[in-house]
């Protein structure tokens, strides 16, 4: 008996126009559960990738012209430095996007034993107990 083969999931997904969301239009978004790509253009293509662990937020939003065409623009906040936002512009399906990317960042920074931590304020917190040392 063989090794079963855990499945793996992708989504890849158009750009569209928002003209009735037709996907006329050349960026590719692909994301795994281990990586986010972005490729756009024509004559001259862009590849920009970013490790799902680097993840750090998720945003959908949605103008009323984008509801009537049935598509959304998926925004993510990652710790990457060359991409600090990357978004999906006028994607379908965009809530199972953003919850994909959600729980595939979280499993990948678990599986990396990688911790996203934000400083708000700059101030760091010293407690005085440990000035004594």
């Amino acid at each position: 008996m063989g090794r079963l083969e855990e499945m793996k999931m992708e989504f890849r997904e158009r750009k569209r126009i928002l003209f009735f969301g037709l996907p006329w239009t050349f960026t590719v978004y692909t994301i795994t559960e281990e990586m986010l790509n972005m490729k756009r253009g024509f004559l001259r293509t862009v590849e920009d990738d970013c490790y799902m662990y680097k993840v750090t937020d998720v945003k959908m939003e949605t103008t009323l012209m984008e509801r009537l065409c049935g598509v959304a623009t998926v925004i993510c906040y990652t710790g990457d430095n060359t991409s600090p936002t990357l978004t999906l512009y006028h994607i379908k399906h965009a809530r199972e996007v953003k919850e994909f990317i959600l729980k595939a960042s979280e499993e990948q920074r678990m599986k990396r034993r990688t911790l996203n931590t934000l400083n708000l304020n700059g101030v760091v917190d010293v407690d005085s107990d440990a000035l004594d040392m």
